[in-house]
């Protein structure tokens, strides 16, 4: 069943519409909005604001549109409330212990990939990040990924293309010249 027969499964009163498209897509929505929060607690409460946006608004939604709308009501929450919020200090980080199965060389070894690749898209210009966020990790397509963000798929196309080179020279630069795209 696509996402828009859920969508309207739900507006003709079937609860179990909604149930499947939050299983479907929460997670996800979590995810993209932490990457604006840094703040999982706050994403997921956005991610569930989304979901009440759509679902208040009942807005009418084209074949193949619905997950395109969430990301942008979803990116659109996300960047007001980020303007909006204070800086929280956080002692989860500082607690958490590898498992005793894996070898201590390998989670220093990741999490230093992990922070260098973090760090590196940080230092990405915002669109370049945005657009590569969405399409490589997200798997939305470019035309989505040109929905969610207001732009058009030839500017997202190049956006993608411009973001891989300068990830990938920043990479280089952090002392990772294996990464693969």
């Amino acid at each position: 069943m696509t996402d828009e027969e859920l969508y309207r499964r739900y507006l003709d009163g079937d609860e179990a519409g909604l149930s499947e498209l939050m299983e479907k897509y929460g997670d996800a929505l979590t995810l993209y909005i932490d990457g604006y929060l840094g703040d999982i607690h706050e994403a997921e409460d956005l991610m569930i604001e989304a979901f009440s946006y759509l679902l208040a608004k009942r807005p009418h939604i084209r074949d193949g549109g619905l997950r395109a709308y969430l990301y942008k009501a979803a990116r659109h929450m996300a960047l007001r409330h980020k303007s909006r919020r204070r800086a929280v200090f956080s002692l989860e980080d500082m607690t958490a212990e590898p498992e005793t199965e894996t070898l201590i060389e390998e989670v220093v070894k990741n999490r230093e990939r992990s922070r260098i690749l973090h760090l590196c898209m940080g230092r990405l210009h915002t669109a370049y990040r945005e657009a590569l966020y969405l399409t490589y990790f997200e798997e939305l397509s470019y035309a989505e990924a040109a929905q969610v963000m207001g732009k058009n798929i030839k500017q997202i196309t190049n956006m993608v293309y411009r973001g891989k080179q300068s990830l990938r020279e920043l990479l280089e630069k952090e002392g990772i010249t294996n990464a693969e795209y």
